[in-house]
């Protein structure tokens, strides 16, 4: 006996052309950027920068997600041009500032998550 369909994409041919389709009209830039601003709300969320702040801090997660946005970020800048990897830089680095100032044992300049990326981050 087969199992059931279910209500995902499996077996439903037509939805995958559809949101290929719809992923194939968007530009990479838009989803460099969009990518970029979720793993910032994600980070800031993780350093306590959320409503519910203390709630949610969780400083190994919030260093984990502010090294990837600066991988993503140091290898998409060349690429997208300073108009948008300006805003996405300054995003980061007031992150990694955010991130020095919740700590309690505050990593050295130049060892902060990202930093291996970016270089070393000064307020």
């Amino acid at each position: 006996m087969s199992p059931a369909p279910s209500d995902d994409v499996a077996g439903r041919p037509e939805r995958v052309e559809t949101m290929t389709r719809d992923i194939a009209d968007v530009p990479a830039v838009e989803v460099i950027t969009t990518l970029s601003v979720h793993l910032m709300s994600a980070a800031a969320v993780k350093l306590g920068l959320a409503e519910d702040g203390e709630a949610h801090k969780d400083l190994d997660e919030a260093r984990k997600l502010i090294t990837a946005l600066a991988g993503l970020v140091t290898a998409a800048a060349p690429e997208v041009g300073s108009y948008h990897a300006g805003p996405l830089r300054d995003g980061l680095k007031t992150l990694q500032l955010a991130f020095r100032e919740a700590s309690t044992h505050p990593d050295q300049v130049g060892k902060g998550p990202g930093e291996k990326l970016t270089g070393p981050v000064h307020a």
